[in-house]
């Protein structure tokens, strides 16, 4: 670059100034005429070795408009090497092989501290100017009166809010005109951050917007939970201020956070929770160099398990569904990623294969060829069909694909040694009221039946996964809300008691996959959901981030419950007790195998005949026997 060629220039000449100066100090003479030749063999060894040593380290590649803490490192570091070796070259030459020149041996010392002023010197005062002159423009806009300059104050003065500060004052064409910080941590009060103070906390939001006049908020804290990020909503928009947000720990995968990643607050935001703490080295080592199946690959929790286990670096990832439009969209997703792996270096042309198979679970013959043509030695059971109201009313197909098709693979993976096997269930298999939560139900007592039937005297690894209702998955009732919040409303909700367990998606996965590594066999793990939210509440705020209000723009209507729904959903069954895993957001139901009654597997085929027979009414009943307290009419 032309301006690092200016800096190149630079350094040779105040380096041989550096080194005239240093004679200067060290004779106590201004006339230093008389000493040119060592001056010209100290400055120019050390010319030489120090201009060697910044092209070897690339100090002459950085923009030192942006010049952070580590650059300025290796310029000092540079700089003292060049000065060390350009000195002993000089102290050696003057006394070994031109004794006439003289080079006080305190020399080098007293010119170290000269040639690290005369590198830095021009880079600081470059980048001073620089940042003088953007701020210079961004001032003119905001006095030009732009109006894209929006009062903006940034919540959070940690990592990512000065990350934050930093890019708005690097791109004044942004048009935001930051005003200053607030943050909770009493140590903070009062300082100042690329400029900015920080001028309270956040429960002097209100104050603060009102008296400066604030038009937005930016939440820069990716790690808060949602019930402080609620908290600060509701203290922006009540005081007239656009809220903001920066992604959540979950989006931000690569580390970085910049101006262009701000966004709206989604309700995802604001049902977030403190992040997983996964144990990264023990699901790498379950999946790394594995070959790995994933049933209902193309569904919303398949599609991320395959995401996360391809990132682990199986040897294969055969991704299996019905829905062949699904399975063909994350195939290439996965196709994609695998490409970015490869030319990234984090795997070889023989790892991470991909293999989409379409295919039904309630087709034995299928199963069976899937495991023998693959040798599977991970299983994630994510298949299911999940809808409440359509379980009801097509109660065969709930028997049939979450029941049958379970046993189908639980049998093939015995018969094929699979290593490990994980079902994905449900909280509303907890004392089930609908043909969903009793289909899943009896699912998970066919895996834990299967993990109990010992191999090698050994309980096979086989377990079980509840949690609740996951966010954006299809079908959501966030999706649901939304869709009828962008068609004018009404917004349905059944009752307004009505409570669920929520969680993100890839928070669910990386549990699952955690609770994958703790699984010896025959346990159901039941993931901390957090607090259970109220529908009503999740209605609201949908339709207030809108920007609408409820009862004026949006109404909200209550249907009623629907049949077999509960006000509010279990985690454990009355028999169960439960204990803390090693993971604080994974428990452990035990006693999972109690209740499991004799003759099951002979109930499953005699249930899967009346399905056949499309017998709703003998359905629930067959049922009914399997599941104590189910209602059989």
């Amino acid at each position: 670059m032309l301006r690092n060629r200016y800096f190149l220039f630079a350094d040779g000449l105040l380096l041989l100034l550096g080194a005239c100066a240093t004679y200067m100090l060290r004779l106590d003479r201004v006339n230093v005429s008389d000493y040119l030749s060592g001056i010209l063999l100290l400055g120019g060894s050390t010319i030489l070795s120090t201009i060697g040593i910044f092209y070897k380290t690339n100090v002459y590649g950085r923009m030192w408009r942006y010049a952070a803490t580590e650059d300025m490192l290796l310029l000092t570091i540079g700089t003292i090497s060049g000065v060390i070796l350009g000195g002993c070259v000089s102290l050696v030459v003057a006394n070994f092989i031109f004794p006439e020149i003289v080079v006080p041996r305190s020399a080098p010392f007293i010119y170290l501290v000269l040639a690290i002023w005369a590198t830095a010197g021009p880079r600081l005062l470059f980048r001073s100017a620089s940042k003088f002159s953007v701020q210079q423009q961004r001032r003119r806009s905001i006095q030009h009166g732009s109006h894209d300059s929006v009062p903006t104050l940034i919540v959070g003065a940690g990592d990512a809010g000065a990350m934050i500060a930093r890019e708005i004052s690097q791109n004044p064409q942004m048009g935001i005109h930051t005003l200053g910080f607030v943050d909770d941590d009493p140590a903070k009060q009062g300082v100042r951050i690329y400029g900015l103070s920080v001028l309270g906390k956040s429960a002097d939001l209100p104050r603060l917007i009102t008296s400066l006049n604030v038009e937005q908020t930016i939440i820069a804290m990716p790690t808060a939970t949602g019930k402080v990020l609620r908290q600060v909503m509701q203290w922006s928009e009540q005081s007239g201020a656009r809220a903001r947000i920066i992604p959540g720990i979950y989006e931000i995968l690569d580390g970085k956070v910049n101006i262009n990643q701000l966004r709206n607050i989604q309700i995802e935001d604001l049902l977030r929770r403190e992040p997983v703490v996964t144990d990264t080295a023990g699901v790498q080592q379950l999946l790394r160099g594995k070959r790995v199946l994933v049933t209902g690959g193309g569904g919303s929790i398949g599609s991320e398990l395959c995401r996360q286990i391809l990132r682990c670096q199986p040897e294969q990832l055969i991704i299996f569904g019905h829905g062949e439009n699904s399975v063909f969209e994350i195939e290439n997703e996965l196709n994609e990623l695998r490409s970015k792996m490869l030319k990234s270096g984090l795997i070889d042309p023989s790892q991470a294969k991909i293999s989409a198979v379409i295919g039904d679970l309630r087709h034995a013959n299928r199963v069976n060829a899937l495991m023998s043509d693959y040798r599977p030695q991970v299983v994630f059971h994510a298949a299911a069909h999940k809808h409440v109201p359509l379980m009801e009313k097509n109660s065969p197909e709930a028997v049939t694909n979450n029941i049958i098709g379970t046993q189908t693979l639980v049998n093939a993976a015995v018969t094929y040694d699979v290593e490990k096997f994980v079902m994905i269930s449900s909280d509303k298999a907890v004392n089930p009221t609908t043909m969903m939560g009793a289909s899943k139900r009896i699912a998970e007592m066919l895996v834990i039946q299967a993990a109990n039937q010992r191999f090698k005297g050994k309980k096979r690894p086989f377990c079980a996964v509840r949690f609740g209702n996951v966010l954006g998955s299809r079908g959501s009732v966030v999706l649901t809300f939304r869709k009828q919040i962008a068609a004018g409303g009404p917004v349905t909700v059944t009752h307004p008691d009505m409570e669920r367990f929520f969680m993100t998606i890839p928070e669910a996965v990386q549990l699952v996959l955690q609770a994958g590594v703790m699984g010896q066999g025959g346990e159901i793990f039941v993931l901390d959901m957090g607090e259970p939210v109220k529908i009503l509440d999740l209605a609201r705020t949908l339709i207030e981030l809108s920007g609408l209000q409820p009862g004026r723009d949006i109404d909200i209507a209550f249907t009623g419950i629907r049949p077999g729904e509960k006000l509010y959903e279990e985690l454990f069954l009355s028999h169960e007790s439960y204990e803390r895993t090693r993971h604080e957001k994974i428990f452990i139901a035990t006693n999972s195998e109690a209740n499991i009654p004799v003759g099951l597997n002979e109930a499953v085929i005699a249930l899967a005949a009346v399905a056949e027979c499309n017998d709703s009414a003998a359905i629930r009943k067959q049922m009914g026997e399997l599941i104590p307290g189910l209602a059989t009419s």
